[in-house]
């Protein structure tokens, strides 16, 4: 039987058991509704804002700058039509990254039916936005500024501290998807200087359906979804109580965890890079290949598709992904690729590793011992390659 070796962390952890452990009582013991004044329902809300303190705790927050959301595809949702809805007055001008997650680019887009422009900042090869380009393309009718704080298909960490300088002398709003940072590097809302800023549970080991809105106190916003007095009135809909508990248990886990397992995961990450570089030819490394997140590995491989790798690593118990989660299935050349200026027939060939505290040396070992016989079979099956190889005696 093959070892079993996961390595996609970035689209699902497992729910850990502390978390679980924390979770039950919220099913069937304490269930009332934390919007009720007796007591069953004020006890649950008491351990609801037990879990907004350590959720804000985890990024340096405020606890009232927390909106509980359904994860960070709402939180981004949330974050951008909510700004804009709310100062429309301000101006029709949105800014994004090229490389934005689709939660990002799709809301952005929605504007453009209410006569907005969004403007896409391109960004260099690897992965990085032109600061001098962004400080042009503000206007005076720019309402909002929305950067990932990394990218969860290449990796590339933003410099959002520079970013939100720029914005903040502008007077624009600036939102950062930190999906992929928060539980992955420190997050620190107050150093970064950003207005808003998304999480998800699903990094942390939280159940997925989780996350939460980080908003800078002061900050207007309107809600997405119209309901009771919930969330202030942010976020309409009784709360999924077992699932912020859950959230609130993974975030205090992981701010003691953190420091132990940013090495160890970088290390990880360090090994794999140089042995598939080593031992695989014609292999590119996508993002920067030093401003990148500790646990985040991602390749090209010319000649043969990212999908065919997939299910072959499946095979032998090696479970990665060829990019974000939410695009995977689209079978469609990877705009973040494009837009970092991989070609299209490279870009197919997308591979991206994300570890996390439980994956050890041992797995990379196993990946590096069946990763390359993986990808010589495919190209023994491609005309591309064989007609590199032709084209090179």
């Amino acid at each position: 039987m093959n070892r079993e070796v996961y390595l996609d962390n970035a689209a699902a952890t497992p729910v850990r058991k502390e978390v679980l452990d924390e979770m039950m009582p919220f099913f069937d013991q304490y269930y009332g509704n934390p919007s009720t004044v007796y007591e069953a329902g004020s006890k649950v809300r008491a351990f609801l804002e037990e879990q907004r303190a350590k959720v804000a705790e985890l990024i340096s927050a405020e606890p009232e700058e927390i909106i509980f959301t359904s994860g960070g595809t709402e939180a981004n949702n949330l974050a951008i039509k909510g700004i804009v809805f709310a100062h429309r007055k301000k101006g029709n001008h949105i800014i994004v990254s090229s490389i934005e997650h689709h939660s990002v680019l799709n809301s952005a887009r929605f504007f453009e039916r209410f006569d907005y422009e969004v403007t896409f900042l391109l960004v260099d090869e690897n992965g990085l936005i032109d600061l001098e380009r962004l400080k042009e393309l503000i206007r005076p009718e720019t309402v909002l500024v929305s950067i990932n704080h990394a990218n969860n298909e290449i990796g590339t960490i933003q410099p959002i501290e520079e970013i939100a300088a720029i914005c903040k002398e502008k007077g624009v709003f600036l939102h950062t998807d930190a999906v992929a940072t928060v539980g992955n590097i420190p997050v620190n809302v107050k150093e970064l200087g950003v207005d808003l800023l998304s999480l998800s549970g699903i990094p942390l080991g939280a159940p997925k359906g989780t996350g939460a809105l980080y908003f800078r106190k002061g900050i207007r916003i309107m809600p997405l979804i119209h309901g009771g007095i919930q969330e202030k009135g942010r976020r309409g809909g009784t709360e999924n109580v077992p699932g912020i508990v859950g959230l609130g248990k993974a975030a205090e886990i992981t701010l003691r965890e953190l420091p132990a397992k940013i090495p160890h995961v970088k290390a990880l990450r360090d090994k794999l890079i140089s042995g598939i570089l080593e031992k695989v030819e014609s292999v590119k490394l996508t993002g920067h290949p030093e401003k990148r997140l500790p646990g985040h590995a991602s390749f090209c491989v010319e000649a043969i598709e990212g999908e065919a790798m997939i299910f072959m690593l499946s095979a032998e118990g090696i479970y990665v992904n060829t990019g974000s989660a939410c695009a995977s299935k689209a079978l469609k050349t990877s705009p973040v690729l494009v837009a970092i200026g991989v070609p299209p027939e490279l870009a197919q060939g997308s591979i991206v590793f994300t570890f996390d505290h439980n994956n050890t040396e041992e797995d990379i070992e196993y990946v590096l011992e069946k990763f390359p016989s993986v990808v010589e079979k495919l190209r023994a099956m491609s005309p591309l390659w064989r007609k590199k190889k032709n084209n090179t005696k």
